[in-house]
């Protein structure tokens, strides 16, 4: 598998990521990107360890992010078997502007280039230019300095079949 890749999931704010470590993975398989600036905290294991062990609110916020991890990659899996490139592509828009999640929509999404976002779905930059300016010209979405407004009907797409 030298030299492949695969973006295997879109982390939001607040999210722990080389968990792996814990369990004993003798190397990395997997490495993180910030899509925009961010602050990272850098928690070495044994200092983990401790903390799961004695704080059990932390432990149980940890597991309920384990959990919830595993339950959206389980979906993403579904969604790239059976979805078509322009479903991902709008369920990965209403993901990162949190529509359908505990916290409040931002229905701004900071800009982000179109290589990225085809990397994430799985297929080309010109489809996803071709789905982007689909979605704009149905009023799905719209682009100005911030970045990128999403409209709660996009959901229509990823709905409808």
């Amino acid at each position: 598998m030298s030299g492949k890749e695969a973006v295997i999931a879109h982390l939001p704010e607040g999210s722990f990521f080389g968990e792996a470590a814990l369990a004993g993975e003798p190397s990395r398989v997997s490495s993180a990107s910030a899509l925009q600036s961010c602050t990272i905290v850098r928690i070495e294991k044994a200092a983990m360890l401790s903390l799961l062990q004695s704080d059990q609110e932390f432990a149980q916020a940890f597991r309920d992010h384990l959990l919830s991890r595993n339950i959206r990659m389980q979906a993403d899996l579904v969604d790239h078997l059976f979805n078509s490139s322009e479903k991902r592509l709008a369920r990965l828009l209403m993901m990162m502007a949190n529509f359908g999640q505990d916290s409040k929509p931002t229905p701004v999404i900071e800009k982000i280039s179109q290589e990225t976002l085809a990397d994430m779905i799985g297929t080309t930059r010109s489809r996803v230019s071709f789905f982007l300016n689909r979605f704009r010209s149905l009023g799905y979405i719209q682009y100005d300095s911030s970045g990128m407004r999403i409209n709660s009907s996009l959901a229509n797409i990823v709905l409808h079949d």
